[in-house]
């Protein structure tokens, strides 16, 4: 829907502040510890920054939340940092910041997530996708306008579900995926494809990539995740029959664990950490 206050603005304008990204990592000052990642940078902290592929913007918070603008840039991944910054992996900013995230976008980590989502969205959407023209960004709200054709592409948000299976053991069903740092198990997650429910999603996934059955599903939370725009939907299920067999295409190994015996799990500040913890809290 149009927003009729939404008004593009430079970047900077009326604004001190500034979250730069250089593709997956996030800058931050040096003189910042880890613990107090929950500051943006200033534009003098910048002001060394030359790059001519520079892509800044300004984006509107969400529900009037303050501030109401955030302020972003995106420089080259191989543009030089002045000796005053330092590149941290967006991933792990998110993980050191566990705890400070907001389901409404207020906070830093909640404006820091739409930063970098909305970051990688303009990058990828430079073209319409439809003529080929270069899009411009629409006067009145947050999309890309061809200004040939006139097709509106917006923000992609795919949602995915993730879900935490207990046997009646009271054992968890965690998965090594081949795309994980070697070690760690999380939970069973996937996209929802087109014209699907998210519960049907998440008997086709839980089936195609472990064999086993699921019932008793039962929504707990949302995260938006931005790697590269997901929007994360946990549940939980209980087992309803068949032995783990994974599918050696996505799932390298799988297995049912009890709290004493679990083996490495995914960083804080993801849902699936979440969850997990949850269920290690309720025995």
């Amino acid at each position: 829907m149009i927003d009729p206050s939404y008004k593009p603005l430079p970047l900077g304008a009326g604004l001190l502040t500034v979250y730069v990204f250089q593709r997956d990592k996030l800058l931050v000052s040096n003189d910042v510890p880890d613990a107090r990642l929950d500051q943006p940078l200033d534009f003098d902290a910048i002001a060394d920054i030359q790059d001519s592929s520079l892509i800044p913007f300004t984006l509107p918070s969400i529900n009037n939340t303050l501030p109401p603008l955030i302020s972003v840039m995106d420089i080259a991944p191989e543009m030089p940092l002045p000796t005053s910054l330092r590149a941290l992996p967006v991933r792990q900013a998110l993980s050191l910041l566990a705890g400070r995230t907001s389901v409404d976008g207020a906070g830093f980590t909640g404006r820091l997530v739409r930063a970098y989502h909305i970051a990688q969205w303009r990058r990828t959407s430079v073209f319409c996708g439809t003529c080929g023209s270069r899009n411009t960004d629409a006067p009145d709200e947050l999309a890309r306008l061809c200004p040939v054709c006139g097709r509106r592409e917006y923000p992609r948000i795919s949602p995915a579900i993730i879900i935490l299976i207990i046997n009646d053991n009271d054992q968890v069903l965690l998965a090594h995926n081949k795309h994980f740092t070697n070690g760690v198990y999380s939970l069973i997650a996937g996209f929802n494809e087109a014209g699907e429910s998210l519960e049907a999603t998440i008997v086709r996934e839980v089936r195609e990539e472990v064999a086993v059955e699921v019932k008793d599903i039962r929504y707990i939370t949302s995260q938006p995740w931005p790697f590269p725009n997901s929007l994360m939907l946990g549940f939980t299920a209980r087992h309803a029959g068949g032995a783990i067999r994974v599918d050696n295409v996505e799932i390298e190994d799988a297995g049912w664990f009890s709290r004493d015996t679990l083996p490495k799990l995914p960083d804080h500040g993801s849902v699936s950490r979440f969850l997990i913890n949850q269920w290690l809290c309720h025995e």
